[in-house]
């Protein structure tokens, strides 16, 4: 073999190891970010568990409100539905795009609930409620940040995904794009009503 012979076999030698060496790094980013959404999960499946006993220390207390609790479990339901098919493949962006939609609809509903839980007294002072909806706010806090630690791992998922030649590879081995999770809430998004009357 002659030096052009070895120079050929040493391109191609480097391109495999090279080609090899994405492949390993874009696989350890896809399984971060996968390991950062089984964060989220938990968390979530938590704060699931948790609901239906607010909602059913609520009920002596809410009679008058049974659509308020109702549109709570409806939501919670939603929500832990859109949960466990995100948990199946936290890689597929419409996934986790429905459970954010339906996490935005889950905070909409307690919220509401503790709207209406503030105009009974008798409610606000028991104290199993307000054990559970301390529970639920620190529940929230977890959520939030195992939120922010999975989007930071899609996020350098991303950029390692479309840094040339890592794109080649990506694309080849099918490293799909994911989304980030998000949670939609129209009322976060809508402004500030100011009144001066």
């Amino acid at each position: 073999m002659g030096t052009s012979g070895w120079i050929t076999l040493g391109v191609v030698a480097v391109v495999i190891i090279g080609a090899i060496i994405i492949y390993n790094r874009l696989v350890a980013l896809r399984n971060r970010f996968k390991n950062a959404f089984a964060q989220i999960d938990v968390q979530l499946q938590r704060r699931y568990d948790l609901i239906p006993n607010l909602v059913e220390t609520a009920k002596a207390y809410l009679s008058h409100e049974k659509e308020t609790l109702t549109r709570v479990m409806e939501a919670r339901n939603q929500a832990a539905s859109a949960a466990r098919s995100a948990a199946q493949a936290p890689e597929d962006g419409s996934r986790i795009q429905k459970l954010g939609k339906a996490e935005g609809f889950l905070q909409g509903s307690l919220a509401n609930f503790y709207a209406v839980a503030e105009n009974y007294p008798d409610l606000k002072a028991n104290q199993t409620l307000s054990e559970l909806m301390e529970e639920l706010s620190s529940t929230e806090n977890r959520v939030g940040f195992a939120r922010q630690a999975y989007n930071d791992a899609v996020m350098h998922y991303h950029t390692a995904r479309e840094q040339f030649p890592n794109n080649l590879i990506a694309g080849f081995f099918g490293f799909r794009e994911t989304e980030l999770f998000e949670i939609e809430n129209p009322e976060a998004k809508s402004a500030v009503k100011v009144s001066f009357s």
